[in-house]
């Protein structure tokens, strides 16, 4: 008898560098959107959970890259259902205004990696991989839409290769206990 990988689900890492602040009256249509993408997202197909700030509807104030970056974290059952929800939903039309709340970034600002199912990464996990894909580009360990991996090659990377220790943001950034860490 073979026994199947453990599952594993998708954790996705965006970060937005806002162009005015929140309150900003340039930044209402956004603030508008977010109540109505949010909800979307939460009843997707495939949706699992977002990063919220404690007693919030979402993680707007949570500024763990900066006072000026935003940062979106979810996990997603497949590739597929987040793929979706990005680009096949209500969702579209945010992203086709980001320029009018956000700058345009250097270097990559979303970041794919798996976890184990259950698994709810923290802010320094999804910091680090951003940071591991910005230095290293697209692995196993971090990916992209357009460079993507399948979560039992991730299982195989990293049982051959250990993480890499988070640089000092991320491991500033970190909130949850040392065993929230093992993400695949």
């Amino acid at each position: 008898m073979t026994t199947s990988a453990p599952a594993a689900h998708l954790a996705q890492l965006n970060v937005a560098t806002l162009r005015h602040p929140l309150d900003d009256p340039r930044m209402a249509p956004f603030v508008e959107l977010l109540e109505p993408v949010n909800t979307a997202a939460d009843s997707a197909q495939g949706f699992v959970w977002r990063l919220v700030e404690d007693g919030a509807a979402d993680a707007t104030a949570l500024r763990p890259a900066g006072e000026d970056v935003i940062v979106n974290l979810t996990v997603w059952e497949t590739q597929e259902a987040l793929w979706d929800f990005t680009y096949r939903s209500g969702h579209l039309e945010v992203l086709r205004r980001r320029r009018e709340w956000f700058e345009r970034h250097v270097e990559a600002h979303l970041v794919l990696w798996w976890v184990p199912a259950g698994h709810l990464p923290t802010t320094g996990e999804a910091l680090e991989r951003l940071a591991d894909l910005r230095a290293h580009g697209p692995s196993p360990r971090a990916f992209t839409f357009a460079s993507p991996y399948t979560a039992a090659e991730a299982a195989q990377h990293l049982q051959a290769v250990p993480p890499t220790q988070p640089g000092p943001a991320a491991r500033n950034a970190q909130s949850a206990p040392a065993e929230d860490a093992a993400a695949l």
